[in-house]
């Protein structure tokens, strides 16, 4: 079986990019310059504690309604997992942990009781063991002085 002749004028695929007939899409203008008025870079979004525990109250009441949290969450740009969050620092009760928190390495606060305490206490064995060693040094002393015949100076003199 032969496939048959068709002429390029009757063949609708063979036609240019520029009609309508062709496979190409037509050319597509390119998007305007962006406004200088818009920044370059977006800014994150901060919820104070207060604006928190209003979407939750109000996720809260519409939980029975069909549809109702998805508007929710759709009016104020949130995503489900935001409120996730929010629910489970509400149940433990960690209401400074709703307030947005600076990002960034954290400043260093003043060493804890128990951190000084433990602090004390390494410091405490370690001139233990530096008194040990020197007292055997004296002791060892006190033994070549006696085996030289050397004449020993005790404490009590004084």
């Amino acid at each position: 079986m032969v496939m048959p002749q068709i002429p390029e004028d009757e063949y609708p695929l063979a036609a240019g990019a520029d009609t309508e007939e062709g496979r190409r899409p037509t050319l597509v203008s390119a998007p305007a310059a962006a406004s200088p008025e818009l920044s370059s870079r977006p800014v994150r979004r901060k919820f104070t504690a207060r604006e928190k525990l209003r979407i939750l109250e109000e996720v809260d009441r519409a939980a029975g309604v069909p549809g109702a949290i998805g508007a929710i969450l759709r009016r104020e740009g949130l995503y489900s997992s935001a409120i996730t969050d929010w629910r489970r620092q509400r149940a433990a009760g960690a209401y400074e942990g709703l307030s947005p928190v600076k990002r960034g390495p954290k400043a260093v606060s003043a060493p804890s009781v128990s951190a000084e305490h433990a602090q004390l206490q390494r410091d405490y064995k370690r001139l233990k063991q530096r008194l040990e060693r020197a007292e055997a040094v004296i002791e060892i002393q006190k033994k070549v002085a006696h085996l030289l015949g050397l004449p020993i100076e005790s404490e009590e003199k004084s």
